[in-house]
């Protein structure tokens, strides 16, 4: 029986990552059609809730290009196309990272209200619990 000299099958191939997302890229804005938004639950099946910044919560599509590549979370802020034909449904562009989410907040693309999920909040501990002095 011949031995089998390969390095292994399309369950190897399926676990190289192309890109590792250290390199930097260009800050996206919104264009027209389109709106920010901060996931506030997943539901699964390639589906979210998320709150846009005009006040709305939508719920969005994870498309097939981003689905298993890049790990959206509740509380990330991503990029939303808005659809016309449906106002309370929508489709994810693009997941900001957390540097480009700060860059946003401080150019005032996003409101100063919104609590990005990887800011530290003063006088909180790690179980999120506010620390009382005596």
């Amino acid at each position: 029986m011949a031995k089998n000299k390969g390095k292994g099958g399309k369950n190897r191939k399926r676990g190289k990552n192309e890109g590792d997302g250290d390199e930097k890229r260009e800050l996206v804005y919104k264009d027209d059609g389109q709106e920010y938004a901060q996931v506030t639950q997943m539901l699964g099946e390639g589906r979210c809730h998320a709150m846009c910044i005009d006040g709305i919560t939508r719920q969005c599509h994870i498309p097939g290009k981003l689905y298993k590549k890049v790990w959206i979370a509740t509380g990330d802020i991503i990029l939303l196309s808005l659809r016309e034909y449906q106002d309370g449904k929508s489709d994810i562009i693009m997941k900001y990272m957390p540097a480009e989410a700060r860059l946003l907040k401080a150019y005032g693309e996003l409101p100063e209200n919104m609590r990005l999920n990887h800011e530290e909040l003063d006088g909180l501990s790690d179980d999120g619990y506010v620390q009382f002095e005596d």
